[in-house]
């Protein structure tokens, strides 16, 4: 079975939010192993060290969610995943810290993409990457879930 690695910085601490993510992390079982991998945050002068913790993480083909990656439309991000899985029996999806990630980050990615020009809590950026991976899935079968 395809592998999923949502590689993320810090914690959920809210129920809702974990809630929320659990759910798409539930649906996404039907199309893949998913798995969520917390990375220890540091304070912005110690990000190279957090972003140490991010590549150590990262295997198969790799896509960075960043406010100045390559804007997608859920079709778009459908496509990139599908191409991903035709190379690499695992995908990691990176979501990096509050300041971003370093250089070492962005070249070892495959792909970079936003999903928008405005900035989203990290915790709520989890539930946001969690659905449009399951949107995508589904965009890819058919499925009635993307209207």
């Amino acid at each position: 079975m395809k592998k999923l690695k949502i590689i993320t910085v810090g914690r959920i601490k809210e129920d809702f939010f974990l809630s929320a993510e659990k759910e798409y992390l539930k649906r996404l079982k039907g199309f893949c192993d998913p798995e969520v991998i917390e990375v220890k945050d540091f304070p912005p002068e110690k990000r190279d060290e957090e972003c140490e913790g991010i590549i150590e993480k990262l295997k198969g083909f790799v896509i960075l969610t960043a406010i100045e990656g390559k804007l997608v439309t859920s079709e778009d991000f459908s496509r990139i995943i599908d191409k991903a899985y035709l190379g690499a029996d695992t995908v990691s999806v990176v979501i990096g810290g509050s300041t971003g990630v370093n250089d070492k980050v962005r070249a070892a990615a495959d792909e970079t993409v936003s999903f928008g020009r405005v900035t989203y809590p990290h915790r709520l950026m989890r539930v946001i990457v969690a659905e449009q991976i399951y949107r995508a899935f589904t965009i890819k079968q058919g499925l009635p879930y993307h209207k």
